[in-house]
């Protein structure tokens, strides 16, 4: 099995979807507790609970994060986790009963499938039910009805889905990361730039995005609206929420490395972190930059493990892109 954001200590993933529809929710569970922060740069979010992530609010645990489609209305998939998650016994303790703590995050997938049927809370629950240590990827839950390369239109994308990837450092600290990319542009191979999906032309090959946008430009035309890229990135180091929100903001950097354009007008991207506290952690700086690091290769498994469906072509299906050398300790997949 490749790495994945399973590999960090305390984390389960489960997904869930409707295959005709072509939407669906994916569920990061943390049922034992874990620190979390979120960092939002898109224009137009579609999220739950994350004004109870910034550092002086006074719950610091969540027991689960969800990943959804259909847009705003996906969010109801979060009352089935957090129901899941309340008949366990799992939550942040009051006076009555423990509350569980489940922000959210949303993609706008209507457009691909049935725009008419979304994640409900019958799709939480069983995005928990099946969750495990065993992360699928490419188009499973809420990466089912993703797309990338939008610029042109919808006609004109590619299939995205599920990403995961993860890192052991040498100190024994791991740091995963999982993403759903829905992204108006391409995306791109880190570390030597290859475009590996976008916009695509009449001839099936890919349209450099740089291009397509200066040609929108010149013609006062707007970019297609309705993208979003959405990420937790998980560790078993002991963070405080104000450190974990450093790490999800500079894990940014990955998106922007892998992304293009990206944390558009149009675009909710956001980045959660859950940090499980197995482990002491090691400097901040550090953690943060390999978090972008391993951030930027789930997002390329957002494409490249993805497959045709919904009359929409995946990367796949082309010739892959050339493999340049690479030293031993790169991390990229």
């Amino acid at each position: 099995m490749p790495p994945a954001i399973t590999d960090v200590p305390g984390v389960l993933v489960g997904h869930a979807h409707d295959a005709a529809a072509l939407t669906g929710c994916t569920v990061v569970l943390t049922v034992d507790g874990a620190t979390g922060a979120v960092d939002v740069r898109g224009g137009a979010p579609g999220t739950r609970e994350t004004d109870l992530l910034v550092p002086e609010a006074l719950v610091a645990q969540v027991h689960a994060v969800v990943l959804c489609g259909g847009s705003a209305f996906g969010l109801a998939a979060a009352d089935g986790v957090m129901h899941w998650l309340a008949q366990r016994g799992h939550g942040f303790a009051t006076s009555v009963r423990p509350v569980p703590i489940v922000p959210a995050a949303v993609i706008f997938d209507l457009a691909i499938g049935s725009g008419d049927r979304w994640p409900d809370h019958a799709m939480g629950r069983a995005a928990c039910d099946a969750a495990t240590t065993l992360t699928g990827e490419g188009c499973v839950g809420a990466g089912i009805g993703a797309t990338v390369g939008k610029l042109r239109g919808n006609a004109w994308s590619m299939k995205a889905g599920v990403g995961s990837w993860s890192e052991r450092l040498a100190d024994g600290t791991t740091i995963g990361a999982l993403a759903v990319c829905n992204a108006l542009g391409e995306v791109r191979r880190a570390h030597d730039g290859v475009v590996l999906a976008g916009v695509r032309d009449a001839a099936g090959s890919i349209v450099p995005a740089h291009r397509l946008l200066r040609q929108l430009a010149a013609q006062h035309r707007p970019a297609t609206a309705e993208n979003t890229t959405i990420a937790v990135v998980a560790t078993d180091a002991t963070l405080t929420k104000a450190e974990a929100r450093k790490v999800a903001q500079m894990a940014h950097d990955g998106l922007a490395r892998t992304i293009y354009p990206i944390h558009t007008p149009y675009d909710g991207d956001a980045i959660f972190v859950v940090a499980t506290a197995r482990r002491p952690a090691p400097p901040l700086t550090l953690l943060g930059a390999i978090a972008a690091d391993v951030l930027a290769c789930a997002v390329e498994r957002c494409v490249s493990e993805a497959w045709t469906l919904g009359g929409v072509p995946a990367a796949g299906d082309r010739p892959a892109p050339p493999q340049p050398s690479r030293d031993a300790h790169d991390a990229t997949p």
